[in-house]
């Protein structure tokens, strides 16, 4: 007994060992960006792969990345994050679009990438299909994150992150009835694939819109940040876990309680202060999650299987940046016959090649039975084809976006921002300078510091004028920002209302329906 439980701590030693080698390498390459000026070019995430590619590349292999540990460890709290962050607005103006990219898109990249192997490459129907279906989900964090470090439109960021958290349960749904029809435990047929798909998505939506919608009323009873944060900690894993118990997507019902709890939650349950919090706190964790997971996914790279299988890499390769092209523009022209409006070209040519793959895809493979045929030929092909989209795709993404003349004024917007709040606190300060005369102070200061400040607002204003003079355009951003400032406003005021009870139900903000009519 003894001996078991010393081998057991020996065991518990050499893993929290080696989480904690794996913490320190993963968040001192991520912040690596933020300190040294050259890697800032380099999206953090595949500055991780890299190095994790080299620590492969001597042999050095951290910790092993099993399936559990992406997804059920790694994948809640991401998926969260960027359901969290998508706003309604914006994802309902394109969600006929991601939709279709979402769902007949994984349809055709697995369709077309099992053709295509069993054609080019002579492997079996089954062992493309699962190949296909792992490759299906797209994983574009480091695109995003890229995307919105240069001010790239709104439109197209959430395009890319809502088809990304909608394809991800398809995926995921797609692979498990393939690899049990393969093992024999599943039925081919229309009616048992449509059954199955809606058991897993209808489980999914209803427990997470249950949880979601249950904690943004539980958290109008009270105004604690820490509590509301660690709910929301909760509800990620909680719905994940649950839905994945009752046989559902635990993807789609994480999606659907942070997409709730983003748009409607944080808006009647939280105050403005404590949804900083929680967004900060959220936006930490996926910082840290992914920087561990991008290492892994390189670390865990085996060259000379790799080595081994370049012929069928190549063609998965080559059929899914095929597939994908046909998905994207056949798919984007189905959506302006529905929707009436066309998604520019240059943008459809983004979304093709920001397609990269990721987490999801290595998770899928990895979670095949070791007791299926050529289940090492699966995993390899697609490590081949996740480092091939993070490393080529992820890196040729901001050359694309130059060249397609679709890089934002991130940097523009920030100067006239940072101009625009200094004026509006110094305005403030001359407001309560003018109505607050403290007696025992000397009247001469108040001039002073009015004198002072109103200089100062002159200046200000002087350098806003010239930017608008300078860059036209920028009146657009000025007119947005300020549109979300009452939008924000208005929101706050029903939230106020409710939680205090002189109102039922949180009204939609009437000025969103105002200024999409008034752009009409």
């Amino acid at each position: 007994m003894l001996i078991e439980t010393a081998i057991g701590e020996e065991i518990i030693t050499t893993n929290l060992k080696q989480f904690l080698l794996v913490l320190s390498v993963s968040l001192g390459v991520a912040t690596l960006p933020q300190v040294v000026g050259w890697f800032r070019h380099i999206p953090y995430t595949l500055l991780l792969v890299i190095v994790g590619l080299g620590l492969a590349f001597v042999d050095v292999r951290l910790v092993t990345l099993s399936p559990e540990l992406i997804l059920f460890i790694f994948l809640p709290p991401l998926l969260f994050e960027a359901a969290w962050n998508l706003r309604w607005p914006e994802l309902k103006r394109n969600l006929v679009t991601i939709c279709l990219y979402a769902v007949l898109g994984v349809v055709i990249s697995i369709a077309g990438v099992a053709v295509g192997l069993n054609q080019l490459g002579g492997i079996s129907l089954t062992t493309a299909l699962l190949i296909g279906a792992s490759l299906s989900a797209t994983d574009p964090v480091s695109v995003t994150a890229l995307f919105r470090e240069l001010g790239v439109g709104k439109s197209l960021t959430t395009m890319m992150e809502g088809e990304s958290l909608f394809n991800d349960g398809m995926a995921v749904v797609a692979f498990g009835f393939l690899l049990a029809l393969s093992l024999g435990n599943a039925q081919l047929g229309i009616q048992p694939i449509l059954l199955q798909l809606g058991v897993v998505i209808g489980t999914g939506v209803a427990v997470g819109g249950l949880i979601g919608f249950a904690i943004s009323y539980l958290t109008q009873r009270f105004d604690l940040p820490m509590v509301e944060q660690s709910l929301t900690l909760v509800s990620a894993y909680g719905t994940y876990l649950i839905v994945e118990e009752l046989g559902g997507s635990g993807v789609i019902g994480v999606v659907t309680t942070g997409l709730i709890l983003g748009n409607f939650g944080s808006r009647i349950g939280m105050n403005p202060r404590t949804r900083v919090i929680v967004s900060e706190f959220w936006a930490f964790l996926a910082f840290f999650v992914n920087s561990i997971v991008f290492l892994l996914i390189g670390d865990q790279i085996r060259f000379s299987i790799l080595g081994e299988n370049l012929q069928i890499i190549a063609i998965t390769i080559a059929t899914m940046i095929l597939m994908r092209a046909i998905s994207i523009y056949l798919l984007s022209s189905l959506s302006a016959v529905i929707t009436q409006y066309q998604i520019p070209l240059p943008e459809q040519t983004v979304l093709w090649w920001g397609g990269v793959r990721g987490s999801v895809a290595i998770a899928l493979a990895l979670s095949v039975p070791i007791g299926l045929p050529e289940r090492e030929k699966i995993i390899a092909t697609v490590f081949g084809v996740v480092l091939f989209t993070l490393l080529v795709q992820g890196l040729t993404i901001k050359p694309l976006l130059q060249k397609l003349n679709l890089l934002g004024d991130a940097p523009l917007r920030e100067q006239y921002s940072e101009l625009a709040t200094r004026y509006v606190a110094l305005e403030r300060v001359l407001q309560r300078l003018e109505k607050d005369h403290r007696p025992g102070i000397n009247p001469e200061f108040y001039r002073y510091q009015e004198t002072l400040i109103q200089g100062e607002i002159k200046n200000l204003q002087g350098k806003i004028d010239q930017l608008q003079l300078e860059y036209p355009h920028l009146s657009t951003f000025i007119t947005e920002q300020f549109r979300d400032e009452l939008l924000a406003i208005e929101a706050d005021t029903y939230a106020e209302f409710v939680r205090a009870g002189r109102l039922n139900t949180e009204l939609a903000p009437m000025l969103t329906d105002v200024w999409e009519n008034g752009k009409g």
